[in-house]
């Protein structure tokens, strides 16, 4: 699995109810439709104090040539260009999962 995670912070003056309203909404449509892509989760992100980073994207493909192949396709990189005026201080990390375990509700090991 490959993931992409950016941390962002919004712009001095971008309204916040309206940018996650966008990015909720017409954003995570836009980001499941990219090639490959099989996860995508927003977060705001909790922490006492002022957050170094206010909000984390994150967007999964199941291996690195459908990653490359999603996320360097053209037109979606003129959409990243596009879609980075609305935040700010935006950092990019892409990883690679070496273990996933999930527990069921009941703290099983699924």
């Amino acid at each position: 699995m490959i993931r992409l995670t950016v941390l962002y912070n919004l712009p001095p003056g971008q309204d916040e109810e309206e940018f996650v309203e966008w990015r909720l909404g017409e954003h995570q449509s836009a980001n499941m439709s990219i090639e490959g892509v099989v996860a995508s989760q927003f977060h705001r992100i909790l922490e006492d104090g002022e957050p170094a980073y206010r909000f984390m994207t994150t967007v999964d493909w199941p291996d690195r040539e459908s990653f490359e192949r999603g996320f360097y396709n053209p037109q979606v990189q003129a959409d990243l260009e596009e879609n980075l005026k609305k935040i700010a201080d935006a950092l990019f990390l892409v990883s690679e999962s070496l273990v996933e375990e999930q527990k069921d509700v009941s703290g099983r090991t699924a």
